[in-house]
């Protein structure tokens, strides 16, 4: 069996760290936890990143571009109507097939608020900078139509908190969401109305 790379022992990190933190948030996630889903210590772990704050905010970056590619991706050769269906319907799957990007979304935002509160700006800077690139990545397609891409971002947010709360596909709460924005029902699955 092949050693791996200091930087695919990195990549290890992070992916291990979008899951840890997805699930324990910042505060709650130890780095000794990450260290062990990847099988590494933790003094390798603090070779590979500076520290916690840094070991998050990889994850956080990743989660995000890897989510503009999405967008990126749906709407290539796409415009208008036509690209926000096809980022709608990649987002519904990204999110339905990787919980963890949603999951990890809704960490970043607690965390970047308790940050703020206590004084530590950097961290939100960084954030919202990646924010801006799934906004342009939003707004291109679209013509740079603010107020398109404000709905569909909007939109968006909705989707991580119905998702989050775990209303199902069908309930009625999804009705003002995009067509393209709606989870499936499974079939024969009952109860959605509730």
């Amino acid at each position: 069996m092949a050693r791996m790379s200091a930087e695919e022992r990195r990549e290890s990190v992070i992916r291990a760290a979008m899951h840890e933190f997805a699930r324990r948030g910042y505060y709650g996630t130890s780095t000794e936890a990450i260290a062990k889903r990847v099988g590494v210590s933790q003094p390798y772990l603090f070779r590979l990143f500076p520290n916690k704050q840094a070991i998050f905010l990889a994850a956080t970056t990743r989660c995000m571009e890897d989510i503009r590619l999405v967008f990126e991706e749906a709407a290539e050769g796409r415009s208008g109507d036509e690209a926000l269906g096809a980022m709608g319907d990649a987002y519904m799957k990204l999110i339905a097939e990787q919980p963890d990007k949603l999951q990890m979304q809704l960490q970043v935002n607690v965390t970047v608020a308790a940050a703020e509160a206590a004084g530590e700006l950097e961290f939100g800077r960084l954030v919202r900078a990646g924010w801006e690139g799934l906004w342009d990545t939003v707004r291109m397609p679209l013509g740079g139509d603010v107020e398109a891409a404000t709905s569909f971002m909007a939109h968006g947010m909705l989707i991580n908190t119905l998702s989050a709360l775990g209303f199902p596909p069908g309930h009625r709460v999804w009705e003002g969401c995009y067509p393209a924005a709606k989870p499936v029902r499974a079939q024969g699955e009952e109860g959605a109305e509730e």
